[in-house]
């Protein structure tokens, strides 16, 4: 058991200044102001700075990283992906698969669930191919499909814990229950639904609107599709790509004025560049070109294709966007960790596991805690 002394805490309610926080194995046993007094259990307190201390990030949609993907048949490559994550204070992610092949799909899904079963990530998210191809993006339309009961069947597995559907198509309705049936999260998005089909798709059962804005019909004042369905149906997690070039700040904003915090989870999408120098990479079976941290398609529409995001730099813009840390905290954590049912993660709390992110003044990470070790 240790005792660290640190700046401050950010707690689900409230800032803890010139505070302490204690890690008991892999939990989170104790925190305060230094204040209000300190344990006494006869050990000097490590100090640890003027560091602001908030909880693991958790990122439910990210493809990969560090020059490495998760639409791999590889667990050492996919493994490398979350090491790579998990230095930019990621401690619970999704592994995020774009469309390909039901049978390489199911592949990929297989080796990622060796990490699953390690621990490294919390699950797998097919982002397809039961997408619009009208608003396909950074996925190859060739590959698209409706989500027909035995390819929905196929794909799905103890690992997929989320899967992204357009529900305009042929059976995705159907395909919605299917999903939410089997255990799993049905997602809404990459799709030109109307907003009534919108809504239809949240009362089949889905419950997250995939990266709102990006990958969907443009929201119009007399036209609001699936953006003001998402903004208006409070039943909707709403995932937001925090990266100043997938979203307008005033966007944002806009989202976050309409939805509130306790809805709106800021993810990646990061794809494979995520950290590396400009140049040419691919995405799924797509090349795509990077240039001083945009990434777009190599041929064709030149769509953006992914992120170069990673969850501190999200936090960080939200913050310096105005946002308080709590605000900030709770979109980059605690929202989506409840919203997965993944209540041992996602805040600094008495006996939830010890995931901590060391921030210093300008919101960089400093030193990364999961599951009470430091990460090298």
């Amino acid at each position: 058991m240790t005792t660290y002394r640190v700046g401050r805490v950010v707690t689900p309610d409230d800032v803890l200044e010139n505070a302490w926080i204690q890690v008991d194995g892999a939990d989170i046993r104790a925190f305060g102001r230094r204040s209000e007094g300190m344990p006494a259990d006869g050990k000097r307190p490590e100090d640890l700075g003027n560091v602001t201390v908030v909880p693991g990030f958790v990122d439910i949609h990210t493809h990969g990283g560090g020059g490495s993907t998760y639409s791999t048949t590889d667990p050492e490559e996919a493994r490398k992906v979350a090491a790579f994550h998990a230095e930019h204070g990621t401690t619970t992610t999704m592994a995020s698969l774009v469309t390909a092949t039901l049978d390489d799909l199911v592949e990929q899904t297989a080796c990622l669930a060796e990490l699953i079963t390690d621990g490294v990530i919390a699950g797998v998210h097919l982002e397809g191919p039961f997408l619009s191809e009208a608003r396909c993006g950074a996925h190859e339309p060739s590959l698209l499909r409706p989500p027909l009961k035995d390819d929905v069947a196929k794909v799905l597995s103890d690992a997929v814990k989320m899967v992204t559907i357009a529900p305009e198509l042929e059976n995705g309705l159907d395909a919605i229950r299917q999903v939410v049936d089997a255990g799993a999260v049905a997602a809404l998005g990459h799709t030109d639904a109307t907003y009534e089909q919108m809504v239809a798709g949240a009362d089949a059962g889905a419950t997250v609107a995939t990266h709102l804005f990006n990958g969907m019909r443009p929201f119009h004042h007399r036209d609001p599709g699936p953006v003001g369905a998402a903004l208006n149906d409070e039943r909707l997690l709403l995932e937001v790509i925090n990266d100043g070039m997938h979203l307008d700040p005033q966007v944002v904003r806009v989202a976050l004025a309409a939805a509130g915090v306790n809805r709106i989870a800021l993810i990646t999408d990061a794809m494979m560049a995520t950290g590396m120098p400009n140049g040419r990479y691919h995405i799924g079976s797509l090349e795509v070109d990077v240039t001083d941290g945009l990434a777009t398609l190599a041929h064709g529409s030149h769509s953006i294709a992914g992120s170069t995001l990673t969850m501190d730099v999200a936090f960080r813009n939200a913050v310096q966007a105005g946002t308080s840390l709590v605000d900030a905290s709770r979109m980059a954590s605690t929202t989506p960790a409840q919203a997965f049912g993944w209540y041992d993660v996602g805040s600094i709390e008495t006996g939830k596991r010890a995931d901590l992110v060391l921030l210093d003044d300008e919101y960089t990470v400093q030193k990364v805690m999961r599951a009470g070790s430091w990460l090298d």
